[in-house]
C-alpha cells in the first residue's frame, strides 16, 4: 500500500509537470472571459469575483478590447464552463448572496507574478503590442516601473517551458518589435492599426473611467433584477 500510494504521488506529479509543458489553447470567447476576469481581479477588485450579467459587460466593453464583440450570456456561460474544465476558472458563492461568482485561476496555475499576468491580459484583450505599447496601456493592472521592466517581463514569458509569448516579425516602419500571445484564438490583427504609434493608440482617462462606471451599470442592473423578483415574489 505504502509503494502505491508513492506510485499514485510520482504519477500526479508528472501529470502536474506535463501541464505546466503543454499552454492550453483557447478559442476567442474563451480568451475574452479569461483576458476579462483577469483585468477585473486587478481593475475593480471590489466587483471581484465576478457575475455572470458583470463579465457579459466587461466582454463586450467598448474600450481595452480588440475586437469589440458582442457576446450574449450564453455565449459567456459556456465560455466559462469550458474554461472550468480546463482548470483555469472556478466558482465561488456565498458572502449572503446565492448568485454563483467565477473568478481566473491561470496566475495559480503557471505561477505567474502580478506583472506578468499584466502582460499576458494586455495581450489577450489587445492583440499583439509593442513593449512600449504595454507599457503605456498598463494603467491599473500593473505599473511598470520603466520600459526596459517590461521588457523583461516579455522574455521571461517567452523563455518559459512553455512560452505564453513570442516575437513577431518587424513591421516597416516600425521601430520596437511587437509581441502576441500563444493561447490560440482567430483574431486576423489589422497590421495598419498595429503600426501605429503608441501615443495614438494610448486610451484616455475618460475611457478607462467609462469601462468602470460599465462594469458598475451592470452590477447595478443585476442587483435591480433580484431585487424586483424578490418583490413580485
Amino acid at each position: 500500500m505504502k509503494f502505491l500510494g508513492h506510485t499514485a504521488i510520482r504519477v500526479y506529479l508528472s501529470f502536474m509537470e506535463e501541464q505546466l509543458q503543454t499552454l492550453p489553447q483557447l478559442d476567442d470567447q474563451e480568451l475574452r472571459v479569461l483576458g476579462s476576469l483577469i483585468e477585473k481581479s486587478r481593475t475593480t477588485p471590489e466587483y471581484y469575483p465576478m457575475t455572470i450579467n458583470a463579465l457579459t459587460a466587461a466582454c463586450n466593453q467598448k474600450t481595452s478590447r480588440r475586437p469589440v464583440v458582442q457576446y450574449d450570456e450564453q455565449t459567456v456561460v459556456l465560455a466559462l464552463d469550458r474554461l472550468k474544465r480546463r482548470g483555469l476558472v472556478a466558482t465561488m458563492t456565498g458572502g449572503g448572496s446565492r448568485v454563483v461568482k467565477y473568478k481566473h485561476n491561470i496566475g495559480l496555475n503557471y505561477q505567474l507574478l502580478p506583472e506578468e499576468l499584466a502582460v499576458l491580459c494586455m495581450l489577450l484583450l489587445r492583440g499583439p503590442q509593442t513593449p512600449g505599447e504595454l507599457n503605456s496601456n498598463s494603467g491599473r493592472l500593473y505599473e511598470f516601473d520603466s520600459l526596459e521592466e517590461v521588457q523583461a517581463v516579455l522574455e521571461k514569458l517567452s523563455g518559459a517551458p512553455a512560452p505564453f509569448v513570442e516575437q513577431l516579425p518587424r513591421q516597416t516602419g516600425q521601430k520596437e518589435m511587437r509581441y502576441r500571445h500563444l493561447m490560440g484564438g482567430t483574431a486576423d490583427w489589422d497590421e495598419t492599426e498595429a503600426g501605429q504609434p503608441a501615443a495614438a493608440r494610448k486610451e484616455s482617462e475618460v475611457e478607462q473611467r467609462l469601462s468602470v462606471v460599465e462594469q458598475e451599470l451592470a452590477e447595478l442592473k443585476e442587483q435591480f433584477g433580484r431585487l424586483m423578483k424578490e418583490l413580485m415574489g
